[in-house]
């Protein structure tokens, strides 16, 4: 691995990529440290201990790099974006026009992702109002107004100011997509949870539950080693191709494979279901009424509510993505044109009927890992006195978005003949 990054600095074009997916990166940072105008900052730090306490806004502030907690500029984090991307995508398969829309390759992707992009905007203004009157009502217990002269000329600033640091943040990783190296939106919450990592760290060592700090390290090994074992498994079906006469020339019949990985859809899905599941509860605490704290409470993300709901989500979500993402029809279709097989398949239909039952097979075990990776850690730690920062869910997305990262890298690399760590 070091010795990929070392080949890729040597590089100028991937080194600039490189430099520029930081540099963005660095500057989402800033924008997490950067406070709203109109806000008082000693209500500020009060207002802290109540996020900290407060399992589901502590939750949301994990996804958002702490900004909530500080109510900066990038407060809402990426979050009304990937909202917007589930919305969206879901529409697709019931909304004919939007169905049609995707069928059109890249210009009908490109109205998709321009409609993403009013509706984040629609939603990051609506979570922008809530969390306004959200912290308001935390001055009580600051001691102090944390928006002093609350009025609606102040309420619209914030309002404003927070949306468009979502706006500038969908930006940034549309950037870091197109002229970075790997995927914006996922870099961004991979920056976002590794931003804790030296108060996770900290707050493992101060624990005083001696059994939560002897096991927690290898739990967490643990985890991220199933994570790696399984992103890396996949099914190769092989793929014979007859020789074919192109114009004068004969080309060459060969053997492939068709590589279908166990885990398709990645950390996808695990971010969807966190989206999904910290909606309710989110709205509970802007709605600050008996009821909506007791649904906050009863879908605490330490609750086994929560853990259950979660998993089912996720489950879902992986059959769906995988389904978005892998078609079997479409895939039957390109090998019959371009004169391919799979042995002892006949081509066409009996081939998209072989290919959509491997897939389900394998699409099960997945959505089960994915499920089972999620829930495990926190299930194991609400066994214990102990609490710890990262759970199984911010591992998945860690590590997998570090994958996926590593493979584009590498991708790159192996253009120009460089070997890289991954085989």
């Amino acid at each position: 691995m070091v010795a990929t990054i070392a080949n890729a600095f040597r590089i100028a074009d991937i080194r600039r990529k490189l430099l520029f997916t930081a540099v963005l990166l660095a500057l989402y940072r800033l924008g997490s440290h950067i406070p709203v105008p109109g806000v008082n900052s000693e209500a500020v730090k009060q207002i802290s201990e109540n996020l900290t306490g407060n399992s589901i806004l502590g939750f949301l502030n994990l996804f958002s790099g702490g900004g909530l907690q500080r109510v900066a500029l990038m407060a809402l984090g990426i979050m009304p974006y990937i909202t917007a991307s589930i919305i969206l995508q879901l529409l697709t398969v019931v909304v004919p026009s939007l169905e049609k829309l995707q069928k059109e390759g890249e210009v009908g992707q490109q109205r998709i992702t321009q409609y993403t992009r009013y509706l984040t905007v629609a939603l990051a203004a609506a979570q922008a109002v809530g969390y306004v009157f959200l912290f308001r009502s935390f001055s009580n217990q600051a001691g102090a107004e944390l928006i002093p002269n609350f009025n609606f000329p102040k309420v619209f600033l914030i309002v404003v100011c927070l949306t468009a640091g979502c706006i500038l943040l969908m930006w940034m990783g549309e950037l870091i997509t197109q002229r970075g190296i790997g995927n914006g939106i996922s870099l961004m919450i991979f920056a976002s949870i590794a931003s804790g990592l030296p108060g996770g760290i900290e707050a493992w060592a101060k624990n005083s539950d001696q059994v939560f700090k002897v096991m927690m390290p290898f739990i967490a090994l643990a985890v991220i080693a199933a994570i790696v074992f399984v992103q890396e498994g996949q099914r190769r079906i092989p793929v014979q191709y007859a020789k074919r006469v192109i114009g004068r020339r004969m080309t060459q019949g060969g053997q492939t494979y068709l590589p279908l990985r166990v885990n398709m859809a990645g950390v996808i899905p695990v971010i969807f279901a966190a989206s999904i599941m910290a909606f309710p509860p989110t709205v509970g605490q802007l709605i600050n009424t008996p009821w909506a704290r007791d649904v906050s409470t009863f879908l605490s993300p330490n609750g086994w509510a929560y853990i259950v709901g979660e998993s089912i989500m996720i489950i879902l979500f992986t059959y769906f993505y995988t389904a978005v993402t892998f078609n079997p029809v479409d895939q039957a279709d390109n090998l019959k044109k371009h004169g391919g097989f799979i042995p002892g398949v006949r081509p066409g239909r009996p081939t998209a009927e072989f290919l959509d039952r491997i897939l389900s097979r394998l699409t099960f075990p997945g959505a089960l890992y994915l499920a089972t990776v999620a829930a495990l850690p926190t299930i194991l730690i609400n066994q214990t006195t102990a609490n710890f920062y990262f759970g199984g869910t911010s591992l998945l997305i860690v590590v997998g978005v570090a994958l996926d990262t590593m493979k584009q890298l590498e991708a790159q690399l192996m253009m120009r003949n460089y070997e890289g760590f991954l085989k």
